[in-house]
C-alpha cells in the first residue's frame, strides 16, 4: 500500500481521537455548568468519562507511536472497535445521568462521522439508523419508567434523527467524490510518470544520436583528408616536396584526431575533482599570461581583478584548463584595441569568477546550443570546451553561464562552491551582474 495511503489513514484516525477527546471534554463541562438541571456529575459519570480518555489517549498514542504503515484493514478494525465504544459509552453515560435529554447522546455523531470516512454507504446508514434508534429506545425506556411520555422530547429526537441522516449521507457523498477524484488524479500521475519517463527516455536516445552524429561528423573531415594526403604521397609520380607537404597535412590532422578523443574522453567520463586549497590569484594569474599570449601584437588590454587572500578548495588542474578556455575564447572573440577583464571574489561559500570581453554579442541562435557538444562556430574548434567547462564547474558545486550579452560586453560566469556559507548557490542562478568596471 502506497506510503502517503497509510499516512492519511493514521491522520484521519488521529484526528477521530482528538474529536472524541475533545467532545467528551466539552460535555464534561456542559454537565457542571448546567448542574442545576442536569445534578452534578456522579462518580460514576466521572469514572467513565476517565476510563473512556484513558483508552482514546492510549489509542492516540499507538497512533502517533507506531512506525508500521497503517493499513486499510487495520484502520476499519480500529474504526469499528471505536464507534461500538462510543455506542456504549452513550448508552452509559445516558443511564446513569437518567435523564430524558441526557447531552450524552452527542456522542453519536461521532460514530456517523467516521463510519461515512471508513465505511460504504451501506455501513453508513446502518449507522446512522443504529444512532437514531438509540435515542428513541432510550425515551421509550425513560418514559416507560417516567410516565407521562413528552411529545416535545419525541419531537427534540427526530429533529436530531433528521440532523443524524443528513450529516452522514452528506459527508459520506463528499467523501466518495473526493475520493474518486483522487483516484482519478493518481491514476493521471501514473500516466504522466510514465509519459514522462518515456519522454526523457527518448530524448536519451536524441541526445545519444546527436553526440554520435556530431563524432561522425568531427571525424569524418579528418580521416577523410589523412586518407587524401596519404593516397597523393603514396602515388610514385608525386614530387618529393609534396608528399612532405601531404604527410605533414596528414599529421596535422592525426593530431586533430588525438587532440578530439581527448576532448570527447574528458567530456564523456569526467573525473572526480581531487579537491586541494588553492589560491585563486595563482589560477587567473597563469590564465592572464595565457590571454596575454594570444592577444600579443593586437594591444588588446588584460586585466585580472582578485584578493590575492582568497583560497579556494578545488581541482586546481581541472579549474585552471576550464578557465583556460573561457578566456582563450574571450580572447579569439575580442577585436583589436579591445579589453578583456578577468574578476573573482567570495560571495556566500562560493567564489564568483567573470571573464568579460569587449567582442560582439553571442547571436540569439547560437546562444542557447552554445554549451551544447560538439556545437562550434570555430573552423577548427571540436565544440566540446564550453561543454567541459560547464561539467568541472558543476562537479565543483557551481555552474557556468553567459551573465551578459551585450554588442561591447560579453561575459561568463562561472561559480565553484566551496563549502562555505549559507548554501550553495542553485544551479544557473547567476549572482548580481555589475561586478567588473564597464568596459565600454
Amino acid at each position: 500500500m502506497p506510503t502517503e495511503h497509510a499516512e492519511d489513514l493514521r491522520k484521519q484516525q488521529t484526528a477521530f481521537c482528538i474529536l472524541t477527546l475533545f467532545v467528551l471534554a466539552m460535555l464534561l463541562l456542559l454537565h457542571s455548568l448546567f448542574a442545576f438541571v442536569l445534578g452534578q456529575p456522579s462518580m460514576a459519570v466521572l469514572l467513565v468519562l476517565g476510563l473512556s480518555f484513558v483508552v482514546r489517549l492510549a489509542e492516540l498514542t499507538w497512533l502517533q507511536s507506531s512506525t508500521a504503515p497503517l493499513s486499510d484493514r487495520a484502520a476499519k478494525w480500529d474504526g469499528a472497535a471505536s464507534i461500538l465504544m462510543l455506542f456504549a459509552l452513550a448508552a452509559l453515560l445516558a443511564w446513569l445521568t437518567n435523564q430524558d435529554h441526557s447531552p450524552y447522546q452527542v456522542l453519536l455523531a461521532i460514530p456517523v462521522l467516521q463510519s461515512a470516512f471508513l465505511f460504504g454507504l451501506r455501513v453508513t446508514i446502518s449507522t446512522i439508523v443504529a444512532a437514531d434508534a438509540g435515542i428513541f429506545l432510550w425515551l421509550w425506556h425513560y418514559f416507560t419508567l417516567h410516565p407521562p411520555a413528552s411529545r416535545s422530547e419525541y419531537l427534540e429526537a427526530g429533529m436530531l434523527a433528521i440532523i443524524f441522516a443528513l450529516m452522514g449521507t452528506l459527508v459520506w457523498f463528499l467523501v466518495s467524490q473526493l475520493r474518486g477524484k483522487q483516484s482519478h488524479l493518481s491514476s493521471a500521475l501514473v500516466d504522466l510518470h510514465s509519459a514522462r519517463e518515456q519522454l526523457v527516455s527518448e530524448e536519451k536516445l536524441a541526445a545519444v544520436g546527436r553526440l554520435a552524429s556530431g563524432i561522425a561528423h568531427e571525424i569524418r573531415n579528418p580521416v577523410a583528408m589523412i586518407l587524401s594526403a596519404l593516397s597523393t604521397a603514396a602515388d610514385a609520380s608525386t614530387p618529393a616536396r609534396e608528399r612532405e607537404e601531404m604527410f605533414a597535412i596528414a599529421g596535422r590532422q592525426a593530431g586533430r584526431l588525438e587532440s578530439l578523443t581527448t576532448d570527447f574522453l574528458t567530456y564523456a567520463r569526467p573525473r572526480i575533482p581531487h579537491r586541494t586549497p588553492t589560491l585563486i590569484g595563482d589560477l587567473l594569474t597563469a590564465v592572464e599570461s595565457a590571454v596575454r599570449m594570444r592577444t600579443a601584437g593586437q594591444e588588446v588590454q588584460v586585466e585580472c581583478f582578485t584578493r590575492d587572500d582568497i583560497t579556494i578548495s578545488v581541482d586546481a588542474s581541472q579549474v585552471e584548463g576550464a578557465l583556460l578556455n573561457l578566456a582563450l575564447n574571450a580572447a579569439d572573440a575580442t577585436p583589436a584595441r579591445g579589453a578583456i577583464r578577468i574578476g573573482a571574489e567570495m560571495e556566500d561559500g562560493s567564489v564568483r569568477i567573470d571573464i568579460e570581453n569587449t567582442g560582439p554579442a553571442i547571436p540569439a541562435s547560437q546562444l542557447g546550443r552554445i554549451f551544447e557538444p560538439f556545437f562550434t562556430t570555430k573552423p577548427t574548434g571540436t565544440g566540446l570546451g564550453l561543454a567541459i567547462a560547464r561539467a568541472v564547474a558543476r562537479s565543483h558545486g557551481g555552474d557556468l553561464w553567459v551573465s551578459r550579452n551585450e554588442e561591447g560586453r560579453v561575459a561568463f560566469t562561472m561559480t565553484l562552491w566551496t563549502g562555505g556559507g549559507s548554501g550553495s548557490p542553485e544551479a544557473g542562478q547567476p549572482f548580481a551582474d555589475e561586478r567588473l568596471p564597464n568596459s565600454r
